[in-house]
């Protein structure tokens, strides 16, 4: 398929499969274990439906939004990838400036293939650092205040990895990140390399480096580091939800890691209510996983999300075609998005409420009680 064909971001993943050698291919693409959560990342947003109110006049559409008081022009942002120079040559070169063109928010992985301060580099735009936390702390401190100096303005602390989950695609192919790419963060540390093992070369770099220990209270620890604020991602319980906002997040993302982690977890758009609820409006609550379809972004808010972060899509779209194909991502997803929001009756994102959509988990009645 030639790139001006290209008519949704599902069409890059094939792209991607053709031209990328099965072991970089494979890392992106695949789950946990049976992979039944990376199915139902995607499929369990077919079973919420639309509530359209019509004759509303849609003429004028806002998407622009606020995240951590950074105004930005829609609720769709980057999510954090690892290792983009696997996928093309530019790397997260590439997706930082299509990010900024698009004018949202890209997160950079702590496993990214060109450093914090090289992203910086690219010019202007609202960037997040996503934090693995070793166990030398003081490896941490370094990455965070680098990530402060560059000009980030969050830090996203993954919280769902003590342990890397078992990815069989990466155990077969014996993963490891090509030796003329290196972790760029980690450079100077060295620990930029992640070599070939009998098993997941990543597993093992994460199985000797990362801390598992990790809990609560480092969350309060990395608060005397850092004066940004925090976002806690990996969150999927009431429970959770309610701890992360008394040990002062600024804000929760709910995210199975891709379902890259623990297999048969819900999907995220499934668990998003749940936290959501606990939540009661005291901090922003965002979504990743499995989001394709500006239909998907819109099902995300209605359910109470305050925006949405996309993973694979950037990956693959960067692997066919570079940065153009991520900017057609970002513009894909937000002219989908805004045909969603005028075909359901919806001029801004405050207008979006649960009234719009219906799930297949949903008691309620199919037709709201009249007021």
């Amino acid at each position: 398929m030639r790139m001006e064909e290209i008519t949704n971001v599902t069409e890059y993943e094939a792209i991607a499969k053709e031209k990328l050698p099965k072991m970089i291919y494979d890392y992106y693409a695949s789950g946990a274990e049976d992979q039944w959560t990376l199915k139902e990342n995607r499929s369990a947003f077919s079973r919420i439906l639309f509530r359209p109110r019509i004759l509303v006049d849609v003429s004028k559409i806002d998407l622009s939004t606020t995240v951590l008081g950074f105004k930005i022009s829609m609720p769709i942002m980057i999510a954090p990838t690892a290792m983009q120079k696997m996928a093309h040559p530019e790397g997260e070169y590439a997706t930082a400036r299509a990010a900024s063109a698009a004018g949202t928010i890209m997160t950079l992985s702590s496993w990214a293939t060109c450093s914090a301060e090289e992203v910086a580099s690219t010019g202007t735009g609202v960037r997040f650092f996503q934090l693995y936390v070793y166990k030398d702390r003081n490896i941490v401190v370094q990455l965070v205040k680098r990530a402060e100096r560059a000009g980030f303005k969050a830090i996203a602390l993954t919280v769902d990895t003590p342990i890397l989950g078992r990815r069989e695609a990466d155990i077969k192919n014996r993963f490891a990140l090509p030796p003329n790419l290196t972790l760029k963060n980690f450079e100077g540390l060295n620990l930029g390399k992640i070599d070939k093992t009998d098993d997941s070369g990543l597993a093992s770099y994460v199985a000797g480096q990362v801390d598992r220990s990790l809990s609560w209270k480092d969350v309060k620890w990395l608060q005397t580091i850092t004066s940004l604020p925090i976002l806690i991602k990996g969150v999927l319980t009431a429970e959770d939800a309610r701890i992360a906002i008394e040990v002062g997040a600024a804000g929760i993302i709910v995210s199975n890691h891709g379902a890259r982690q623990l297999d048969y977890v819900p999907a995220t758009i499934v668990a998003l209510e749940e936290v959501v609820k606990a939540v009661e409006g005291r901090v922003p609550v965002f979504i990743d996983g499995g989001i394709r379809r500006g239909t998907d972004v819109f099902k995300a808010l209605a359910l109470g999300a305050s925006g949405v972060f996309i993973g694979r899509p950037v990956v693959f779209s960067l692997a066919a075609d570079g940065e153009a194909g991520v900017r057609k991502v970002l513009q894909m997803l937000r002219d989908e998005f805004e045909l969603t929001m005028a075909l359901s009756g919806c001029r801004s994102l405050k207008e979006i409420t649960r009234n719009h959509i219906v799930t297949e988990w949903d008691n309620r009645p199919r037709i709201a009680p009249r007021l």
